[in-house]
């Protein structure tokens, strides 16, 4: 009896390993092509500790340019702009400022629903295999989570809490 008692214990115990490790923020697609235009969906799987999710914040990386948001019903988009470090080609038109962040809010997400928030930017500059990670700020009223950590050197998003989202830029395709 006492051994089965540790057993069920055991599996409630991983059960919830699992689930902290895969309720992350993460994005749809995985991967995007040197100098192409990336679309990021952002998918939120559960608010902050039972809250409702009721503002997402993304920031727009260096080389991420002209990133666009998809608008959202019942939520505003707020765009804060900036100056790019370097002037960037964009259909052979020089690009020195755009979007440094993207920010959802006014909604209300039920912590026991899924949805996708999604942008589009062109990928510029970027080798491939470089790892682009994009922090998210989720605010779940007075609750925040702060996806923001991006792995050192060595490490993966599995050894970090609060893991960005990010995705790794792959050859352009051919024409």
């Amino acid at each position: 009896m006492r051994g089965l008692r540790l057993l069920a214990v055991s599996c409630v115990m991983l059960a919830g390993l699992a689930g902290s490790a895969a309720a992350h923020v993460t994005l749809e697609q995985g991967e995007a092509a040197a100098d192409s235009t990336y679309k990021a969906v952002l998918r939120i799987g559960h608010g902050c500790e039972g809250a409702a999710t009721t503002a997402i914040r993304v920031q727009i990386p260096e080389g991420l340019i002209v990133a666009k948001p998809m608008p959202k019903p019942g939520w505003q988009v707020e765009l804060k702009e900036g100056d790019y470090a370097k002037s960037y080609d964009y259909f052979d038109t020089p690009v020195t400022k755009g979007v440094k962040e993207i920010a959802w809010t006014g909604g209300n997400l039920p912590d026991n629903f899924y949805d996708e928030f999604v942008f589009r930017a062109r990928v510029t500059g970027f080798q491939p295999g470089t790892k682009i990670y994009l922090p998210v700020v989720q605010e779940c009223g007075t609750a925040v989570d702060r996806w923001i950590e991006i792995p050192e050197a060595g490490k993966s998003e599995d050894d970090y809490e609060y893991p960005a989202p990010g995705f790794t830029v792959i050859e352009p395709k051919a024409r």
